[in-house]
């Protein structure tokens, strides 16, 4: 298990989804540390459904470890901070630098529009 504090950007986590009981997969792409706060994570949902046509979907060359084991699409609209341990069960795996940078573009465009 990777402690909350050693995750970084291109982690891929199991955390609380507020969308539902369920926890789902996570990208992380920042881990800001703020003195009142502490550290928070800054990720984005994955899904394996296809029917949201402006994911990006993660090919097994995406990822620095073992691919996840359903066939994924990045959601870089649907922001989560996780403020704690507690909201992160378990890491998963991590995304190459270059499918990062191609995820946080999208994100910005998102927001920025």
């Amino acid at each position: 298990m990777t402690a909350f504090e050693e995750l970084e950007r291109g982690d891929i986590v199991w955390g609380t989804d507020p969308l539902s009981e369920k926890g789902r997969p996570m990208l992380v792409l920042g881990t800001p540390q703020f003195s009142t706060h502490g550290l928070q994570l800054i990720t984005v949902l994955l899904s394996s459904k296809t029917y949201h046509e402006e994911s990006l979907t993660l090919r097994d060359g995406d990822y620095e470890g073992d691919p996840l084991g359903k066939r994924s699409h990045v959601l870089p609209w649907s922001l989560v901070t996780l403020n704690s341990a507690a909201e992160v069960e378990f890491y998963l795996t991590s995304l190459t630098d270059e499918r990062i940078e191609d995820v946080v573009a999208q994100t910005i465009d998102y927001i920025s529009t």
